[in-house]
């Protein structure tokens, strides 16, 4: 089994189920479509309780990535969090060693048709962006000098799953390791879970 970390491309699919509580994605490695890690929502128990009252992009969540077996045992790979917002959701990003290592700020969608998320290192550089299309289906997650790292494209899931669920999948390439910063790699695959929870996933 591949390592994650040492791939450039990835598949994030979201698991389908009915009334779930919260989220679990399969990451897995294009060319062999093996598991290589596997990320779950693990919001808390008050948290279950006010999605059911309240709207859940507003709440905060935590989504940790561990290596593909058993999700609660594998290697920690990193993790995410997402606090309470109003307005626009901010997104930080630990390593396997719980240190932060950048946050991302959603941009109004106003302004942003496919939404996108400016990502910062924390002293509160921009370093990089991520800019959705007017569709937002295909991301560009692109240097402080415009030059694109990565990309992540939501994937056509057919007819009955985008009627009936939210579940959606996401290619993740790593296109421009050349200047990027070492933990490009983690932030590009957390940036496909950032869209998910603060653009696509309904109330």
């Amino acid at each position: 089994m591949a390592n994650a970390l040492d791939l450039d491309h990835f598949v994030v699919r979201e698991q389908v189920g009915l009334l779930k509580l919260a989220d679990t994605f399969e990451v897995l490695d294009p060319a062999t479509q093996q598991p290589v890690a596997v990320a779950r929502e693990k919001p808390g128990a008050w948290i279950h309780f006010l999605r059911f009252i309240l709207n859940k992009q507003m709440l905060p969540t935590r989504i940790v990535v561990r290596e593909a077996g058993d999700p609660e045992e594998g290697r920690l790979l990193f993790h995410l969090r997402r606090g309470f917002n109003l307005v626009r959701s901010t997104v930080t990003v630990y390593d396997d060693q719980d240190v932060p290592i950048g946050y991302f700020r959603s941009r109004f969608k106003l302004f942003s048709l496919g939404g996108g998320f400016r990502v910062f290192d924390m002293d509160d550089r921009e370093v990089a962006r991520l800019d959705g299309d007017w569709k937002g289906w295909n991301f560009q997650f692109k240097g402080p000098n415009g030059e694109e790292i990565g990309v992540v494209t939501r994937q056509w899931g057919g007819l009955a799953k985008e009627l009936f669920t939210s579940a959606d999948t996401y290619r993740v390439s790593l296109t421009g390791a050349k200047g990027a910063p070492p933990t490009a790699k983690i932030l590009l695959l957390a940036a496909a879970l950032a869209i998910d929870i603060v653009f696509k996933e309904e109330a």
